[in-house]
């Protein structure tokens, strides 16, 4: 065989390999494991490239593949369990006191009985002769008895009697006395005492032309008059005198009842004339403007006037007793 032929052979033979290496190469790229991996989850697979003999074309090189992995799990469906572990600040929480791990409800809950007590001392502070149980105050009619609490209402001006710790400024320099426009303040309020001598208790019922007492509540001064002028008009002055312990014939009031009534009641329009003086206690419009601004003048005239009447208002009443 010459030259020219045996170089045709090889080249036949070389064309031959090469075909069947190709062949080679795609049936082992097709048949591998690895190709449903590519397909379905997207990730990188291990598939072996593979190239001719001895060619390198389109950057594919020869590898050797790669032996599967010994840990690729099977597909299927992916339980993931969830596992909560107690760390050491949550164990001291649970071994901690009661009173550790409620700790806001323990204040409410404090805050609640200091109010409650609060509230009980203030109902027991209460002056003792409201021990019994009391007539609303906006019942109209209610007879009025010793021992109630009630505010005096000046029928034409609408003011309250009305007294605080505040001295007068001229005349006798006691506590002063005027009458008051507001209706809803504490320092309105008399309660209404017999005379010291006297055999009534509380609970009784008071009859027109009987003697009583009014103490002012919130000071335990009596309401008092006597021969000083009055700061305003230059009548008789009107003001809070003595104690509980201290009391004289300067606070004595006669009950005069407008009318045909013969006990004091709620509705009746009623005079106070003043035992020691004779005069009757009075208001009229002529107002202070310094240091009871607004608040209008109590004092005492002699003769009767429009100016003179009074009635009973909001109070707390005191039913009667069982005496006649």
């Amino acid at each position: 065989m010459n030259r020219n032929s045996r170089n045709t052979t090889c080249r036949k033979v070389t064309m031959k390999m090469k075909k069947s290496d190709k062949a080679m190469a795609l049936r082992l790229f097709f048949n591998s494991s690895n190709w449903t991996g590519i397909l379905g989850a997207g990730k990188k697979s291990n598939i072996p490239i593979v190239a001719p003999s001895g060619q390198q074309s389109n950057g594919l090189t020869r590898r050797k593949s790669a032996p599967p992995a010994a840990s690729v799990q099977k597909s299927g469906p992916t339980r993931i369990v969830y596992r909560e572990s107690v760390n050491s600040s949550s164990r001291s929480d649970l071994n901690s006191p009661f009173w550790q791990t409620t700790w806001f409800i323990s204040i409410l809950l404090a805050m609640a009985v200091s109010f409650f007590a609060l509230a009980i001392y203030l109902i027991l502070t209460l002056d003792s002769d409201y021990s019994s149980t009391p007539v609303s105050a906006a019942s109209e009619g209610v007879q009025i008895t010793y021992g109630s609490a009630i505010k005096l209402m000046h029928e034409r001006t609408k003011f309250r009697l009305h007294s605080h710790d505040v001295p007068y400024g001229s005349g006798s320099g006691q506590q002063s006395v005027t009458g008051f426009p507001n209706v809803d303040d504490s320092n309105s309020y008399w309660i209404v005492r017999p005379t010291p001598d006297s055999s009534t208790k509380q609970g009784d019922a008071i009859k027109s032309g009987t003697i009583i007492r009014l103490q002012h509540m919130r000071t335990r001064r009596w309401l008092h008059s006597h021969l000083h002028a009055s700061p305003i008009s230059g009548n008789l002055e009107v003001s809070c005198f003595g104690d509980d312990g201290n009391s004289d014939t300067g606070d004595y009031w006669r009950l005069e009842i407008e009318g045909s009534g013969k006990t004091w009641r709620q509705d009746q329009r009623v005079r106070l004339y003043h035992v020691d003086t004779g005069g009757y206690l009075h208001s009229h419009d002529k107002k202070y403007s310094r240091i009871a601004g607004g608040q209008q003048e109590v004092c005492g005239v002699r003769e009767k006037r429009a100016d003179n009447v009074w009635l009973a208002a909001e109070g707390v009443y005191l039913p009667i007793s069982g005496s006649k």
